[in-house]
């Protein structure tokens, strides 16, 4: 069965110095280095959604599952561990994040023909740098009673002047909002993107603000009209009775982006550059795509399974199909420089212009 720490963090590694730094961060404990039944993961998906897999995983071959989980601090702990890390593999969300382990040269490159053969070549590392688990659709709120059913249908129509004064966004800079500018970009370059931003600032009813669910919330109380959110939030809330009014206020919208559908972001795993279990660590990555593993995890966290024959949960079938777009993945890494530049540039963060 899987071992997920609670608690402080033992300073018992090799390095002690370096992770006094990074420690405060996580929760978990030392964990062993190299191990013929063992597998150690470094993870900022919380427990409790990856908890099923790995149990799943040790009962089928007998390897142990060690988890660190944590809110941050992961890349200066890999960092600070250097050659002595026992960390195999790590557990992400978010192209960004991925990124930026990669980045940090802390991810090592994967072979592997079941890998390439369950993952589409858009939601993987062109190098085998990174795999995507879970896919994850950025959506448009749109409130039941003042929006009709077909009135916006594509990320590109929230810049339109006819939504002044009626949407309602977490702030910019987040990694949801700069994957999905990002994505614009690569549809449309820079310049088109800077002014469909400035648009959808235009457009904002206060300045951006709170969460994902936040801003559905704000839909309910009248603030704003449309709102931008990850679909599992409508999951979340559904399942939170204090919440479930806010998920009643609003209808989902799946946008299209150049006309080629939702715009997509993943969950999902690397390989560690000085992975000390590295047999186990493929073999727990190839586990993870397979189509047990995709059913478990997408009814554990409500997010679309990567191999596109698996089925999501009940609940998001419910919501009906709808066309994703395909950008390769790498493209939208390689804009989100770009992609905050923008941001910073037209102030979005500051909100709305008022006169």
């Amino acid at each position: 069965m899987p071992i997920f720490f609670k608690g402080v963090i033992p300073m018992k590694f090799r390095v002690l110095a370096a992770l006094a730094l990074a420690a405060p961060a996580l929760i978990g404990a030392p964990l062993a280095a190299a191990s013929a039944a063992e597998v150690n993961v470094y993870s900022y998906r919380q427990a409790f959604l990856v908890k099923p897999l790995f149990d799943a995983f040790t009962k089928d071959t007998g390897v142990k599952v060690n988890v660190v989980f944590a809110k941050k601090g992961l890349i200066k702990r890999l960092q600070a561990e250097g050659r002595n890390s026992p960390a195999d593999l790590v557990f992400t969300v978010d192209i960004g994040r991925l990124s930026s382990v990669v980045n940090a040269g802390l991810a090592q490159p994967v072979k592997s023909a079941a890998l390439d053969a369950a993952v589409p070549a858009n939601l993987r590392d062109a190098k085998g740098l990174w795999y995507g688990l879970t896919l994850r659709a950025r959506l448009i709120y749109a409130s039941k009673d003042r929006v009709k059913k077909g009135e916006i249908s594509s990320y590109e129509q929230l810049a339109d002047p006819k939504w002044r004064g009626r949407i309602c966004t977490r702030k910019g800079d987040h990694a949801y909002n700069i994957a999905l500018l990002a994505a614009y970009i690569g549809h449309y370059g820079e310049a088109k993107a800077e002014e469909w931003l400035r648009g959808v600032k235009a457009n904002l009813a206060r300045k951006p603000q709170g969460n994902d669910r936040a801003q559905v919330k704000a839909i309910m109380e009248g603030a704003c009209d449309i709102a931008i959110g990850n679909h599992y939030y409508m999951a979340l809330m559904l399942q939170n009775a204090k919440q479930k009014p806010w998920a009643a206020s609003a209808n989902l919208v799946f946008p299209t982006l150049g006309g080629k559908g939702t715009h997509m972001n993943v969950s999902g795993v690397m390989m560690t550059k000085h992975a000390p279990n590295r047999a186990n660590a493929l073999n727990l990555m190839e586990f993870l795509t397979s189509k047990k593993a995709q059913g478990i995890y997408a009814n554990a966290n409500n997010e679309y399974p990567i191999d596109p024959t698996v089925k999501a949960s009940p609940l998001l079938e419910s919501w009906g199909g709808f066309k994703r777009d395909t950008m390769a993945l790498d493209v939208i890494a390689k804009n989100r420089s770009t992609a905050l530049k923008i941001v910073n540039k037209v102030g979005y963060n500051e909100g709305p212009v008022t006169n």
